[in-house]
């Protein structure tokens, strides 16, 4: 036991620095986690490491779900529930079928209730592969949004359908009308369960005296609340976790409502759902040897075949439907004809983008060792060695290919989106002419009296008239790309060499160790809206 513990944290460190190169050469991170899982299966002499199939489902899928809600913005979503839905439920129902047929009639011994569990456990992309990939392209605001949404929905569509698949192996008996009537139940009830524990999580957030530290432990425990309440009743854990992650997620600004606890939830959750991508990968490599060895009747070349086969039917799949699925809509429904026409491009780019990832990889490894019977589950290191080529394919293919893609067809933002550096001048001057107007409203007495106030006040109304001025040149010029790359750039060193100022004030020992953390949190806070907040 300590044994492989020391093996994996170790496999961890050569992933973590793997990583890091990607970094340094501008390799999306997802593409080397696959390359890394395959190139641990080539390492001689590492034991195989063998973990129960419900602990990985259980492990790794509700953290996963939850912090792709958590990322998710409700505003976006709902403006493009239409594409994501096609995208979410269409696709992955039309994947799952399309590759269930195609499994039993390329594959001997397939059976078509495999057919279905292959398509449900590699029918959803990757929204975390996609937007790393995507990440300092210029891609318009609309693709990355409906890529999200898809993600967070198309997980749990298709995890529906992994049960409903594995159930009817299981049990040796499937009826489409049955699923069909049990998958709205199950999913149904499942948002009900969702909601209920979520608003019991957000009282204890909003009503209890709760520190940073435990308002981040909670959020760790919450997806394994919604998940495990929902399953106990035979419901969709999955749908469960995705609705009261939404929930939270939007309420979160009544909730977390001090810098220190949203840092401190950052920090967690970038570390977490990382430290979970690169062990599901390293578990998988680890397994790898032994599923070779387990194919049975199928050599490795033939089981590579199928993989590829695979592969390629599920990049056509989704090309053949985002064409369609992105003009059709506006043909029969007036509502969808307000929005400008999405064209061929980034139809072409939400194609292309379906990258396949660590979902798929967890989901497959949660197949059980055994049937009901205690017999061994049919072709369970056949499917597991097709997912990881499906993967694989997708992930180095279209990570590699997909900027030079959007670099090729000049893709440009065809929504009327302001630009990040107006949206930023124009929520500034509206907090800070909040500020002014309380302090008019409500403080005038000390404003005159009290010195620190009145200069507040003066600073309040400079502020303001640095941002307004800042706003109109903004809205006035059209600052170039690379102008405003320039810009951050020079934010981003001044801001290393005011922390190497704070560096020298803690060794000077003049001022206190709380006051300079607080100054390093504002320079976080500073970064962050520059970098992003969903960074390694």
């Amino acid at each position: 036991m300590h044994d492989n513990i020391l093996l994996v944290l170790a496999l961890l460190f050569v992933v973590f620095l793997l990583v890091m190169l990607a970094q340094r050469i501008k390799i999306a991170y997802p593409i080397f986690l696959v390359l890394a899982g395959l190139g641990v299966s080539f390492i001689p002499g590492l034991p195989l490491i063998s973990i129960d199939p419900d602990v990985i489902f259980l492990l790794f899928l509700p953290p996963l779900l939850y912090e792709a809600a958590w990322y998710t913005s409700w505003n976006d979503f709902w403006k493009w529930k239409r594409p994501i839905a096609m995208l979410a439920f269409g696709l992955v129902f039309f994947t799952s079928t399309i590759v269930a047929y195609s499994s039993v009639a390329i594959i001997p011994g397939f059976t078509l209730a495999l057919g279905f569990l292959l398509g449900g456990i590699v029918s959803p992309p990757d929204a975390v592969a996609a937007a790393t990939v995507l990440k300092g392209l210029k891609v318009p605001k609309r693709a990355l949004t409906i890529l999200e949404g898809e993600s967070l929905v198309n997980d749990a569509s298709s995890l529906i359908v992994f049960r409903f698949a594995l159930a009817a192996v299981m049990t040796g008996t499937f009826s489409m009308h049955v699923a069909v009537g049990n998958f709205f139940w199950v999913a149904g009830m499942g948002i009900v369960v969702g909601l209920a524990i979520a608003h019991i999580m957000y009282a204890f957030h909003r009503f209890l005296p709760t520190t940073p530290a435990i308002d981040a432990a909670l959020t760790v425990m919450t997806p394994y609340f919604l998940y495990l309440v929902a399953e106990a009743f035979h419901f969709s854990g999955v749908m469960a976790v995705v609705s009261g992650g939404l929930f939270i997620s939007y309420r979160s600004h009544d909730i977390f409502n001090t810098g220190a606890t949203r840092m401190n939830m950052l920090g967690l959750w970038t570390t977490l759902v990382f430290v979970l991508n690169a062990l599901v990968f390293i578990l998988i490599g680890l397994g790898l040897p032994g599923i070779i060895a387990g194919l049975g009747n199928y050599s490795v070349w033939e089981a590579l075949k199928y993989g590829l086969c695979i592969s390629g039917i599920v990049i056509a799949l989704r090309l053949l439907w985002v064409f369609p699925g992105a003009h059709i809509p506006r043909w029969i429904i007036p509502a969808a004809r307000k929005d400008p026409s999405p064209g061929w491009k980034g139809p072409l780019v939400t194609g292309w983008a379906g990258m396949r990832g660590v979902v798929s990889l967890a989901t497959a490894l949660s197949i059980p060792l055994l049937m009901d019977n205690k017999e061994p589950f049919p072709l369970r290191n056949l499917i597991l060695f097709i997912t990881f080529v499906v993967i694989f394919v997708t992930l180095v293919v279209q990570g590699f290919t997909l900027p030079l893609l959007v670099k090729w067809i000049k893709i440009e933002e065809i929504d009327p989106i302001l630009p990040e550096d107006e949206q930023d001048a124009g929520i500034q001057l509206r907090l800070k002419q909040a500020a002014l107007e309380r302090l008019n409203s409500h403080y005038t007495l000390e404003i005159m009296e009290n010195e620190l106030v009145g200069f507040l006040k003066k600073n309040l109304e400079n502020d303001i008239a640095v941002t307004s001025q800042r706003l109109e040149s903004l809205e006035c010029l059209d600052t170039e790309q690379e102008e405003k790359e320039l810009y951050n750039k020079v934010l981003l060193d001044i801001y290393a060499v005011q922390r190497q100022e704070l560096f020298k004030l803690r060794k000077e020992k003049y001022f206190s160790d709380e006051e300079i953390r607080k100054m390093e949190m504002q320079l976080d806070w500073d970064e962050l809206k520059i970098n992003g907040t969903k960074t390694l």
